[in-house]
């Protein structure tokens, strides 16, 4: 059985190959690269006294997606009339 560590290293390894367009051959290091930011965001969360950080979305992919740009609500137009006033 494997640790909840392991398995987020697993996934982040994963989310590293398909970002940099899923190259074989690199597997090793991109599972040394995931233990390495998987500790350094265990380093962060315990010196913020958070203990074990909390998984989001982030942990999960390597590239930035598009729903947070298409979420946010626009606001209408303003008409402003074109008249002069005297």
């Amino acid at each position: 059985m494997r640790s909840d560590r392991e398995e987020r290293i697993k996934e982040r390894a994963y989310a590293i190959w398909l970002a940099e367009g899923r190259v074989h051959g690199h597997h090793q290091e991109h599972w040394h690269r995931a233990e390495r930011e998987i500790a350094a965001e265990e380093t962060v969360g315990k010196a913020a006294g958070g203990g074990t950080p909390r998984r989001t979305s982030r942990t999960r992919a390597a590239a930035p997606s598009k729903a947070g740009a298409a979420a946010a609500p626009k606001r209408p137009a303003t008409r402003r009339s074109t008249t002069k006033k005297s």
